[in-house]
């Protein structure tokens, strides 16, 4: 359950909508697996995990929800080795070469014939909405990813005004600022990682991990002019992470005091464990967030009533 990135979006406008309600608008779009012919579907699940669990949990006044994928694989190679074969043939007995749009109807019907022997995989994504900060925080590893939740979510309210943080100032140069001075803002500490971007049209980068980032080396990169475009950081000795220069957050990590904080909880069911991870994952996150966009420069604009309390 405890997130290991974070894709961060800001309400334009305060969300309104109790768990009841939430859970109300998303029984439209519940999980079905993927039909026979079907190459992928998308639903809300239980984020608890069990059938008929609702498709929200509340807690604190955070509100978790569930994406769950499911598709059919078909590989590649798999897919063009019929397509030539079948091509072979009807060039064999016509005399004339598949091509076009003869060729790419070949291909769909491959595919339909296919589909129903053909694998499944089923993932899911997790997010949850801060109504009173005004945040939707999605884990998700890719920005396609965070674009597939948000669009569902969008289809089961019929819209969806979230937009990314506003920020006044380029993540890029603050981030360079810090790595070149070694100062940075209170609670923040440099990790052992990072990617130095040439702004040139090349645009070359190099990768540094695992590597003390005070080093000569990494200086003269710097003053050669590249800009760092990730950054491994670490936040009050209880969570490390790395961000990127568009506020991306990747491979979180609630650190041993986090975790031992975590162990000490005294839950009887997996509901209660679930329950109580997710009110000390929250916790955490609602320190960082509103520092880090205040570190990167604080937004250009309160985006909501919420957005004005994390920034004051």
């Amino acid at each position: 359950m405890w997130f290991k990135n974070l894709h961060l979006l800001r309400f334009t406008q305060p969300f309104t909508l109790d768990p009841e309600q939430l859970d109300a608008q998303l029984q439209g779009r519940v999980f079905r697996p993927v039909g026979p012919a079907e190459p992928a579907t998308t639903g809300w699940a239980p984020p608890l995990g069990d059938d008929g669990q609702p498709l929200v949990h509340a807690a604190n006044g955070y509100i978790m929800l569930c994406a769950r994928r499911e598709e059919r694989i078909l590989p590649a190679a798999a897919v063009r080795e019929v397509v030539e074969a079948r091509a072979g043939e009807m060039e064999e007995k016509s005399g004339r070469k598949v091509r076009g749009k003869a060729r790419t109807a070949l291909r769909d019907e491959v595919i339909m014939e296919m589909l129903p022997r053909a694998f499944t995989r089923n993932s899911r994504t997790y997010a949850y909405i801060d109504p009173t900060g005004g945040w939707l925080v999605i884990d998700a590893s890719s920005p396609r990813k965070a674009e597939e939740f948000t669009a569902l979510l969008r289809q089961s309210l019929d819209s969806l005004p979230v937009e990314p943080p506003p920020l006044t100032s380029m993540p890029a140069a603050i981030l360079t600022a810090w790595l070149q001075s070694g100062r940075l803002p209170a609670g923040f500490t440099l990790g052992e990682e990072c990617d130095l971007r040439d702004p040139g049209e090349d645009g070359g980068i190099v990768r540094v991990r695992r590597h003390d980032l005070g080093t000569g080396e990494i200086a003269g990169h710097l003053e050669a002019g590249k800009q760092v475009s990730r950054l491994a950081l670490g936040f009050e000795e209880r969570l490390s992470f790395v961000v990127d220069e568009n506020l991306a957050v990747r491979r979180l990590k609630f650190l041993d005091v986090v975790q031992e904080e975590a162990s000490l909880v005294e839950a009887a069911t997996a509901a209660e464990l679930f329950d109580s991870d997710f009110s000390i994952m929250t916790l955490e996150l609602s320190r960082l967030l509103p520092r880090l966009v205040k570190a990167l420069g604080g937004e250009a604009h309160s985006t909501t009533d919420a957005g004005k309390r994390d920034a004051a």
